[in-house]
Protein backbone atom coordinates (compact mmCIF):
# COMPACT_ATOMS: atom_id res chain seq x y z
CA UNK A 1 0.00 0.00 0.00
CA UNK A 2 1.34 3.50 -0.93
CA UNK A 3 1.05 6.05 2.10
CA UNK A 4 2.22 9.65 2.71
CA UNK A 5 2.37 10.84 5.48
CA UNK A 6 0.39 13.27 6.97
CA UNK A 7 -0.02 15.46 10.20
CA UNK A 8 -2.47 16.13 12.63
CA UNK A 9 -3.90 20.15 13.28
CA UNK A 10 -0.61 19.95 15.70
CA UNK A 11 1.89 19.58 12.97
CA UNK A 12 2.56 15.90 13.76
CA UNK A 13 2.57 12.70 11.90
CA UNK A 14 -0.06 10.25 12.14
CA UNK A 15 2.98 8.14 12.89
CA UNK A 16 4.21 9.61 15.30
CA UNK A 17 0.59 9.88 16.81
CA UNK A 18 0.20 6.25 16.30
CA UNK A 19 3.06 5.22 18.49
CA UNK A 20 2.87 7.79 20.74
CA UNK A 21 2.79 6.22 24.52
CA UNK A 22 1.50 9.11 26.06
CA UNK A 23 -2.41 8.56 24.13
CA UNK A 24 -2.58 6.76 21.59
CA UNK A 25 -1.70 2.71 22.23
CA UNK A 26 -1.93 3.69 25.60
CA UNK A 27 -4.44 1.75 27.98
CA UNK A 28 -8.25 2.82 28.02
CA UNK A 29 -7.19 5.48 25.18
CA UNK A 30 -10.13 4.45 22.79
CA UNK A 31 -12.74 4.10 25.92
CA UNK A 32 -11.34 7.91 27.05
CA UNK A 33 -12.45 9.54 23.27
CA UNK A 34 -14.98 7.45 21.90
CA UNK A 35 -18.09 8.83 23.35
CA UNK A 36 -17.07 12.20 22.47
CA UNK A 37 -16.10 11.10 18.89
CA UNK A 38 -20.00 8.74 18.55
CA UNK A 39 -21.72 11.98 20.12
CA UNK A 40 -20.28 14.70 18.07
CA UNK A 41 -20.48 12.89 14.87
CA UNK A 42 -23.76 12.33 15.21
CA UNK A 43 -24.77 15.58 16.15
CA UNK A 44 -23.49 16.98 12.80
CA UNK A 45 -25.11 14.25 10.86
CA UNK A 46 -28.51 15.50 12.88
CA UNK A 47 -27.93 18.79 12.17
CA UNK A 48 -27.66 18.51 8.32
CA UNK A 49 -30.15 15.59 8.03
CA UNK A 50 -31.55 17.97 5.44
CA UNK A 51 -28.82 17.26 2.86
CA UNK A 52 -30.01 13.80 2.82
CA UNK A 53 -33.84 14.73 1.86
CA UNK A 54 -34.42 12.72 -1.68
CA UNK A 55 -35.77 15.41 -4.70
CA UNK A 56 -38.89 15.68 -6.32
CA UNK A 57 -37.81 14.20 -9.52
CA UNK A 58 -35.80 11.01 -7.67
CA UNK A 59 -37.85 8.80 -9.76
CA UNK A 60 -36.61 10.09 -13.03
CA UNK A 61 -33.72 8.43 -15.17
CA UNK A 62 -31.31 10.96 -14.84
CA UNK A 63 -31.52 11.35 -11.07
CA UNK A 64 -28.15 10.36 -9.82
CA UNK A 65 -28.70 7.55 -7.32
CA UNK A 66 -25.16 7.66 -5.84
CA UNK A 67 -26.22 11.42 -4.86
CA UNK A 68 -29.39 10.47 -3.93
CA UNK A 69 -30.37 7.36 -2.73
CA UNK A 70 -27.06 5.69 -1.58
CA UNK A 71 -26.64 8.73 0.79
CA UNK A 72 -30.20 8.00 2.03
CA UNK A 73 -29.67 4.38 2.42
CA UNK A 74 -26.77 4.83 3.87
CA UNK A 75 -28.42 6.87 6.68
CA UNK A 76 -30.63 3.99 7.20
CA UNK A 77 -28.21 0.94 7.53
CA UNK A 78 -25.81 3.12 9.61
CA UNK A 79 -28.62 4.77 11.88
CA UNK A 80 -30.31 1.98 12.70
CA UNK A 81 -27.17 -0.25 13.47
CA UNK A 82 -26.13 2.41 15.91
CA UNK A 83 -29.66 2.58 17.36
CA UNK A 84 -29.52 -1.21 17.98
CA UNK A 85 -25.99 -0.91 19.55
CA UNK A 86 -26.68 2.19 21.91
CA UNK A 87 -28.33 1.86 25.11
CA UNK A 88 -31.78 3.18 25.24
CA UNK A 89 -32.57 6.41 27.07
CA UNK A 90 -29.08 7.47 25.78
CA UNK A 91 -28.82 10.85 23.51
CA UNK A 92 -27.40 9.01 20.53
CA UNK A 93 -29.85 6.06 20.77
CA UNK A 94 -32.65 8.53 20.43
CA UNK A 95 -30.92 10.67 17.94
CA UNK A 96 -30.21 7.53 15.55
CA UNK A 97 -33.53 6.64 15.95
CA UNK A 98 -35.04 9.91 14.65
CA UNK A 99 -32.33 9.64 11.42
CA UNK A 100 -33.71 6.06 10.49
CA UNK A 101 -37.43 7.53 10.77
CA UNK A 102 -36.61 11.03 8.71
CA UNK A 103 -35.02 8.32 6.09
CA UNK A 104 -38.68 6.21 6.18
CA UNK A 105 -40.26 9.22 5.75
CA UNK A 106 -37.92 10.01 2.62
CA UNK A 107 -39.12 6.65 0.60
CA UNK A 108 -42.47 7.41 1.74
CA UNK A 109 -42.49 5.07 4.64
CA UNK A 110 -41.45 2.62 1.53
CA UNK A 111 -43.95 3.31 -1.35
CA UNK A 112 -41.37 5.32 -3.31
CA UNK A 113 -38.99 2.14 -3.07
CA UNK A 114 -41.76 -0.11 -4.64
CA UNK A 115 -42.00 2.62 -7.42
CA UNK A 116 -38.46 2.21 -8.21
CA UNK A 117 -38.93 -1.84 -8.18
CA UNK A 118 -41.65 -1.28 -10.12
CA UNK A 119 -39.56 0.58 -13.11
CA UNK A 120 -36.49 -1.23 -12.32
CA UNK A 121 -36.90 -4.96 -11.58
CA UNK A 122 -33.54 -5.93 -12.76
CA UNK A 123 -31.65 -3.27 -10.17
CA UNK A 124 -30.78 -4.86 -7.15
CA UNK A 125 -29.78 -1.13 -5.11
CA UNK A 126 -33.91 -1.11 -4.21
CA UNK A 127 -33.95 -4.18 -2.52
CA UNK A 128 -31.07 -3.74 -0.34
CA UNK A 129 -32.24 0.23 0.54
CA UNK A 130 -35.33 -1.23 1.34
CA UNK A 131 -33.58 -4.27 3.14
CA UNK A 132 -31.75 -1.58 5.90
CA UNK A 133 -35.42 -0.72 6.88
CA UNK A 134 -36.95 -4.09 7.10
CA UNK A 135 -33.72 -5.27 9.34
CA UNK A 136 -35.41 -2.15 11.93
CA UNK A 137 -38.29 -3.61 11.57
CA UNK A 138 -39.76 -1.26 9.12
CA UNK A 139 -42.20 -2.91 6.49
CA UNK A 140 -44.10 -2.17 3.00
CA UNK A 141 -46.60 -4.75 2.00
CA UNK A 142 -46.64 -4.13 -1.28
CA UNK A 143 -43.32 -4.18 -1.32
CA UNK A 144 -42.68 -7.84 -0.30
CA UNK A 145 -45.29 -8.61 -2.51
CA UNK A 146 -43.55 -7.35 -5.56
CA UNK A 147 -40.16 -8.28 -4.42
CA UNK A 148 -41.21 -11.92 -3.88
CA UNK A 149 -41.39 -13.21 -7.28
CA UNK A 150 -39.09 -10.95 -8.31
CA UNK A 151 -35.99 -12.59 -6.14
CA UNK A 152 -36.99 -16.27 -7.51
CA UNK A 153 -36.48 -15.58 -10.84
CA UNK A 154 -32.95 -16.85 -12.66
CA UNK A 155 -32.35 -13.65 -13.74
CA UNK A 156 -32.11 -12.52 -10.19
CA UNK A 157 -29.76 -15.65 -9.33
CA UNK A 158 -27.65 -14.82 -11.90
CA UNK A 159 -26.59 -11.27 -11.67
CA UNK A 160 -23.30 -10.96 -12.66
CA UNK A 161 -21.56 -8.80 -9.75
CA UNK A 162 -18.45 -8.93 -7.49
CA UNK A 163 -18.64 -11.65 -4.57
CA UNK A 164 -18.66 -9.09 -1.85
CA UNK A 165 -21.27 -7.57 -3.60
CA UNK A 166 -23.48 -10.73 -4.30
CA UNK A 167 -22.52 -11.48 -0.51
CA UNK A 168 -24.39 -8.13 0.53
CA UNK A 169 -27.40 -9.33 -1.53
CA UNK A 170 -27.79 -12.54 0.50
CA UNK A 171 -27.31 -10.31 3.44
CA UNK A 172 -30.49 -8.08 2.31
CA UNK A 173 -32.46 -11.30 2.11
CA UNK A 174 -32.12 -12.66 5.27
CA UNK A 175 -33.15 -9.29 6.62
CA UNK A 176 -36.34 -9.79 4.92
CA UNK A 177 -36.64 -12.99 5.63
CA UNK A 178 -36.97 -14.92 2.50
CA UNK A 179 -34.90 -17.86 1.10
CA UNK A 180 -31.30 -16.99 0.23
CA UNK A 181 -30.47 -17.51 -3.71
CA UNK A 182 -27.05 -18.85 -3.24
CA UNK A 183 -25.08 -20.05 -0.10
CA UNK A 184 -23.46 -17.16 1.56
CA UNK A 185 -20.42 -19.38 2.10
CA UNK A 186 -19.61 -20.33 -1.39
CA UNK A 187 -19.84 -16.53 -2.07
CA UNK A 188 -17.74 -15.80 0.97
CA UNK A 189 -14.59 -18.18 -0.60
CA UNK A 190 -14.91 -16.03 -3.36
CA UNK A 191 -13.87 -12.23 -2.24
CA UNK A 192 -10.61 -10.74 -1.60
CA UNK A 193 -11.02 -11.39 2.21
CA UNK A 194 -12.29 -14.87 2.09
CA UNK A 195 -9.19 -15.77 -0.07
CA UNK A 196 -7.19 -14.93 2.59
CA UNK A 197 -5.46 -12.79 -0.05
CA UNK A 198 -1.76 -11.57 0.42
CA UNK A 199 -1.65 -9.21 2.82
CA UNK A 200 0.50 -6.77 0.95
CA UNK A 201 -1.76 -6.58 -1.72
CA UNK A 202 -4.28 -4.61 0.63
CA UNK A 203 -5.00 -1.11 -1.44
CA UNK A 204 -8.09 1.07 -1.60
CA UNK A 205 -10.52 -1.26 -3.47
CA UNK A 206 -9.35 -4.39 -2.08
CA UNK A 207 -9.41 -2.55 1.44
CA UNK A 208 -13.04 -1.52 1.25
CA UNK A 209 -14.20 -4.79 -0.44
CA UNK A 210 -13.02 -6.57 2.60
CA UNK A 211 -14.38 -4.12 5.35
CA UNK A 212 -18.23 -4.41 3.39
CA UNK A 213 -17.85 -8.23 3.53
CA UNK A 214 -16.94 -8.49 6.87
CA UNK A 215 -20.10 -5.86 7.59
CA UNK A 216 -22.74 -7.91 4.92
CA UNK A 217 -21.02 -11.27 6.78
CA UNK A 218 -22.17 -10.09 10.38
CA UNK A 219 -25.66 -8.19 9.14
CA UNK A 220 -23.16 -4.52 9.80
CA UNK A 221 -21.90 -6.00 13.30
CA UNK A 222 -24.60 -7.48 14.64
CA UNK A 223 -23.53 -11.24 14.38
CA UNK A 224 -19.58 -10.78 15.07
CA UNK A 225 -19.22 -15.27 15.40
CA UNK A 226 -20.76 -15.34 11.61
CA UNK A 227 -16.91 -14.80 11.41
CA UNK A 228 -14.77 -17.84 10.50
CA UNK A 229 -12.16 -18.59 12.65
CA UNK A 230 -9.69 -18.56 9.74
CA UNK A 231 -10.82 -15.14 8.97
CA UNK A 232 -10.91 -14.01 12.63
CA UNK A 233 -7.26 -14.90 13.18
CA UNK A 234 -6.14 -13.19 9.41
CA UNK A 235 -7.60 -9.68 10.25
CA UNK A 236 -6.41 -9.97 13.46
CA UNK A 237 -3.24 -9.82 12.31
CA UNK A 238 -3.10 -8.07 9.79
CA UNK A 239 -5.91 -4.70 10.77
CA UNK A 240 -2.95 -3.02 12.68
CA UNK A 241 -1.10 -2.71 9.46
CA UNK A 242 -3.62 -1.46 7.25
CA UNK A 243 -5.04 0.55 9.47
CA UNK A 244 -1.80 2.37 10.08
CA UNK A 245 -1.10 2.72 6.69
CA UNK A 246 -4.17 4.09 6.45
CA UNK A 247 -3.85 6.60 9.06
CA UNK A 248 -0.31 7.30 7.21
CA UNK A 249 -1.97 8.48 4.06
CA UNK A 250 -4.54 10.13 5.88
CA UNK A 251 -7.87 7.95 4.40
CA UNK A 252 -10.19 8.85 7.67
CA UNK A 253 -13.33 6.77 5.69
CA UNK A 254 -11.32 3.51 5.25
CA UNK A 255 -9.36 3.76 8.54
CA UNK A 256 -13.32 4.34 10.43
CA UNK A 257 -14.79 1.09 8.26
CA UNK A 258 -11.31 -1.36 9.56
CA UNK A 259 -12.05 0.19 13.20
CA UNK A 260 -15.74 -1.13 12.08
CA UNK A 261 -14.51 -4.63 11.24
CA UNK A 262 -11.92 -4.90 13.88
CA UNK A 263 -15.08 -4.16 16.46
CA UNK A 264 -17.26 -6.94 14.69
CA UNK A 265 -14.51 -9.82 15.16
CA UNK A 266 -16.15 -12.31 17.56
CA UNK A 267 -14.43 -12.90 20.83
CA UNK A 268 -12.49 -10.25 23.10
CA UNK A 269 -11.95 -6.85 21.16
CA UNK A 270 -8.52 -5.50 19.69
CA UNK A 271 -8.07 -3.48 22.35
CA UNK A 272 -4.42 -2.58 21.50
CA UNK A 273 -5.54 -1.86 18.15
CA UNK A 274 -8.47 0.36 18.76
CA UNK A 275 -6.48 1.87 21.86
CA UNK A 276 -3.99 3.01 19.16
CA UNK A 277 -6.28 4.04 15.85
CA UNK A 278 -9.00 5.71 18.02
CA UNK A 279 -7.37 8.77 19.46
CA UNK A 280 -5.79 9.43 15.92
CA UNK A 281 -9.34 9.87 14.65
CA UNK A 282 -10.52 11.52 16.86
CA UNK A 283 -7.82 13.97 16.17
CA UNK A 284 -9.22 14.30 12.69
CA UNK A 285 -12.71 14.72 13.84
CA UNK A 286 -13.56 18.84 13.24
CA UNK A 287 -15.02 20.59 16.22
CA UNK A 288 -18.43 20.46 15.03
CA UNK A 289 -18.32 16.25 14.20
CA UNK A 290 -17.34 15.71 10.54
CA UNK A 291 -14.85 14.10 9.90
CA UNK A 292 -13.30 14.36 6.07
CA UNK A 293 -12.80 10.87 3.54
CA UNK A 294 -9.29 12.04 2.68
CA UNK A 295 -6.71 14.57 3.22
CA UNK A 296 -5.24 16.61 6.19
CA UNK A 297 -7.99 17.87 8.42
CA UNK A 298 -8.93 21.69 8.40
CA UNK A 299 -8.10 24.15 10.56
CA UNK A 300 -11.15 26.19 9.28
CA UNK A 301 -13.25 26.66 12.29
CA UNK A 302 -16.83 27.33 10.31
CA UNK A 303 -19.76 25.08 10.56
CA UNK A 304 -19.04 23.36 7.04
CA UNK A 305 -15.51 22.72 6.65
CA UNK A 306 -15.74 19.95 3.41
CA UNK A 307 -18.56 20.08 1.36
CA UNK A 308 -21.09 17.86 2.33
CA UNK A 309 -20.18 15.15 -0.34
CA UNK A 310 -16.85 14.76 1.05
CA UNK A 311 -17.56 13.98 4.65
CA UNK A 312 -21.00 12.84 4.96
CA UNK A 313 -20.11 9.01 4.55
CA UNK A 314 -17.17 9.03 6.65
CA UNK A 315 -18.78 10.45 9.52
CA UNK A 316 -21.61 7.90 9.44
CA UNK A 317 -18.97 5.49 9.39
CA UNK A 318 -17.04 7.09 12.40
CA UNK A 319 -20.48 7.02 14.32
CA UNK A 320 -21.16 3.02 13.11
CA UNK A 321 -17.82 2.00 13.69
CA UNK A 322 -17.68 4.51 17.17
CA UNK A 323 -20.63 2.29 18.51
CA UNK A 324 -19.49 -1.12 17.80
CA UNK A 325 -16.14 -0.23 19.30
CA UNK A 326 -17.63 0.60 22.41
CA UNK A 327 -19.94 -2.09 22.30
CA UNK A 328 -17.36 -4.47 21.89
CA UNK A 329 -14.82 -3.00 24.81
CA UNK A 330 -17.61 -2.40 27.20
CA UNK A 331 -18.38 -6.12 26.78
CA UNK A 332 -14.69 -6.87 27.08
CA UNK A 333 -14.43 -5.23 30.20
CA UNK A 334 -17.51 -6.95 31.60
CA UNK A 335 -16.07 -9.94 31.05
CA UNK A 336 -13.21 -9.43 32.48
CA UNK A 337 -10.96 -10.75 29.69
CA UNK A 338 -12.72 -14.05 29.30
CA UNK A 339 -15.12 -13.73 26.24
CA UNK A 340 -15.94 -16.85 24.61
CA UNK A 341 -15.46 -17.46 21.59
CA UNK A 342 -18.08 -19.05 19.30
CA UNK A 343 -21.01 -17.13 21.65
CA UNK A 344 -23.04 -15.35 18.68
CA UNK A 345 -24.05 -12.39 20.06
CA UNK A 346 -27.46 -10.66 18.94
CA UNK A 347 -28.02 -7.35 20.01
CA UNK A 348 -31.50 -6.66 20.44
Amino acid sequence: MTTTATEDPQGRPARERASSPEAPGASGAALAVLPGVLSSALAWTDAHRTRFALPGDVLEPHTQVNATLKPLGELAQLGSTIRRTTAPGTPEHEVAGDLVAYAWEQVHEGALLLELLRAEPFAAYPYEIYAAFAGYGLRHEGFEALARPLTATRAWAHTEQHANRQLGLVNSERRVGVVTHTDAGGVLSRTWLGGLSEPWMFEGPSGYALTHTVFHLTDWGRMPDRVPKKIDGYLRTWLPAWADGCLESGQWDLTGELLAVAASLPGPAPVELLDAVWPVLADAQHPTGCVPETGVPAEDPSPDPYPFIDCYHSTLVTAFAAALSLRSLRQTDEQTGETTPGRERHTP
